[in-house]
């Protein structure tokens, strides 16, 4: 069995990324999931990032009252508001606590679920156990092992985990070396572009892909 504590180059992935979503990056990925005009490149992400959460909320029941649910990387809290809409009691966290406040501050009143907001690390077994696991974009900065290591972890806590990576294609390839994604200033810490088939987590499957224009992503789900 392989051992599900963080490695030292998993926190040291998680302190960068923690650093760009609290500086310079708060006010792009505001705006950017917002409905504020955006540039043509945002503009292709934006919807990009739209149609991969409905097509990862499409693999969650639409009834989910009475289900504990992990939004992992909650970002400015988009789907943790869908997910309370169909009933859940979601937990929402994020690393970055600025981020984690813009998602409160919108968080629409009067959903038939729960939202309950926090800022740390998405593998705290603190947190509980969970009926099913949403992790958009927030476990695609992370080496292979890293990344094994982290669904195992979530695996053992929950029935369903449904999340994204980057697809090793060469156009995705070709983008990331070239980091014409967004301007230098605003750049997140570098992805690591992963072929879903050489992941060993048990349980694995595909459920699609998404590519529209700047916006590339895979996604999988683990079933226990």
């Amino acid at each position: 069995m392989r051992d599900l504590s963080p490695t030292p180059s998993y926190d040291a992935t998680r302190a960068r990324v923690a650093d760009y979503f609290d500086g310079t990056a708060t006010r792009v990925w505001e705006r950017l999931t917002s409905d504020a005009p955006v540039s043509r490149i945002r503009q292709t992400v934006r919807e990009g990032r739209d149609t991969m959460r409905a097509m990862m909320l499409g693999e969650l029941p639409a009834d989910l009252r009475g289900a504990r649910v992990l939004d992992a990387g909650c970002g400015t809290g988009a789907a943790a508001a869908e997910l309370a809409a169909r009933g859940a009691d979601v937990t929402a966290i994020d690393i970055s606590p600025k981020l984690v406040e813009i998602a409160q501050a919108r968080l629409p009143q009067g959903l038939p679920g729960s939202v309950s907001f926090r800022a740390g690390d998405m593998l705290s077994p603190a947190l509980g156990q969970f009926d099913h696991v949403i992790a958009m974009d927030s476990l695609i900065y992370y080496t292979r092992p890293d990344l094994e290591a982290a669904l195992d972890t979530l695996s053992a806590r929950a029935g369903q985990i449904v999340f994204t990576l980057a697809p090793r294609t060469p156009l995705l390839m070709a983008m990331w070396h070239a980091g014409r994604v967004f301007p230098r200033a605003d750049r997140s810490p570098t992805m690591i572009p992963h072929d879903h088939r050489r992941i060993t987590t048990p349980g694995l499957s595909r459920v699609g892909r998404v590519a529209r224009g700047f916006y590339i992503s895979e996604c999988l789900k683990v079933r226990a």
